[in-house]
């Protein structure tokens, strides 16, 4: 007889544990909500089987590739026949309408969910967005809520169709315009002297999209793949993206004055006007804040220091050994190191006396303050 869910202390159950996605779960259920977590995945964990991680999970989620999910869940519906009345399925996929529908298809209580991320290096979803889709929902809308908060995320609700219909243009026109761009320069760079010959003459606009296209190629491809061929919405949205680098391009070929006025009326005037001016001048000025930012980055005068001690005081405790050193600050900022560690780092004059930033780097290992990870 099958064991009713527990709804204060519900086990969760991981189908693509050992995933990206997968692992990032079982860590935030554990460490964040205090829940046991039983996983299967066919790439390095297979201690339970189907059947039993059906009876054992009061929550189920399906974290798998895009195009195997529905598929997946049709197993699982067949394999549960019935088993899970009364228990939620959740899925973690960049499409909801097919994984909605293939949930709909159980007896479970259902909710699609799409966070904007890949899995990140901090404990919750804080500052990203998770997109949410109730499709069938009562004994577990109770601890929803507490799900949702726990994760810290942007929670946005959507319908599946609308979800898709939007990720054709977030994600899908995102995607292809900066896959384009990296197959250009690929035909286009070694007759420049390669990247690196290019770079010096960046702009911020290029160097941001560097940012993104090379954050895409050293990703899964497959992911990228998924988005573009697994989404209804994709197609379409291709031929509209299309049409107009066909007509910048012909109008190009043509030249003269028509050709301009032309180009500049359908890409930038009537693009402009629905845009409008409030949202323009909030672009720009973001473009310059992120310009501003890059800068900082790129400064050689730096010192990154990990802080032990997340508590009041720490920062003030290691901005006092500049200023004992007499060093002047030219920017601040807190991130993460690529193994997730919070660290802060201090942009300084670079005409700072060398001798001084040695002595503040020893200073801060010998009173504790932090680790410093890098300098100049």
């Amino acid at each position: 007889m099958p064991q009713p869910p527990n709804f204060a202390k519900p086990t969760i159950g991981i189908v693509g544990s050992a995933g990206a996605f997968g692992r990032w779960l079982k860590h935030f259920f554990e460490q964040r909500m205090g829940l046991a977590v039983v996983g299967r995945d066919p790439n390095g964990d297979a201690a339970l089987s189907p059947g039993e991680l059906i009876e054992r999970a009061d929550v189920l989620v399906f974290s798998a590739p895009i195009r195997a999910t529905a598929a997946l869940i049709a197993e699982y519906t067949a394999l549960a026949a019935g088993r899970e009345h009364g228990k939620l399925w959740l899925d973690l996929t960049s499409i909801k309408a097919v994984p909605v529908a293939a949930m709909l298809r159980s007896q479970a209580e259902v909710v699609g969910l799409h966070p904007m991320t890949a899995p990140p290096k901090t404990p919750t979803l804080k500052g990203r967005v998770l997109v949410v889709c109730e499709a069938r929902l009562d004994a577990w809308r109770g601890w929803l809520p507490e799900f949702l908060a726990a994760t810290e995320a942007d929670c946005v609700r959507a319908q599946p169709e609308q979800h898709d219909r939007i990720m054709a243009v977030v994600q899908g026109m995102t995607h292809a315009t900066h896959m384009a761009q990296a197959a250009t320069l690929q035909e286009l760079a070694p007759a420049l002297g390669g990247l690196d010959a290019i770079h010096p003459f960046r702009t911020i606009g290029y160097e941001l999209d560097g940012v993104v296209t090379r954050r895409m190629l050293a990703s899964n491809p497959a992911i990228y793949a998924d988005i573009q061929f697994e989404n209804p919405h994709v197609p379409p949205m291709l031929e509209r993206l299309a049409a107009h680098i066909d007509f910048l391009r012909d109008r190009v070929r043509e030249g003269g004055e028509d050709a301009r006025a032309s180009m500049r009326t359908q890409l930038l005037a009537q693009p402009r006007e629905f845009y409008g001016g409030k949202s323009l001048g909030e672009g720009s000025y973001g473009f310059e804040r992120l310009g501003y930012l890059l800068s900082d980055l790129a400064s050689p005068a730096h010192i990154s220091v990990f802080l032990p001690l997340d508590e009041p005081g720490s920062l003030r405790a290691l901005l006092q050994v500049f200023e004992e050193c007499r060093i002047n600050l030219d920017s601040i900022h807190s991130s993460r190191t690529p193994e997730g560690e919070l660290h802060f780092r201090i942009g300084y004059d670079p005409a700072s006396d060398a001798r001084k930033v040695q002595a503040a780097i020893a200073a801060i290992g010998k009173r504790g303050i932090g680790r410093v990870l890098a300098a100049d």
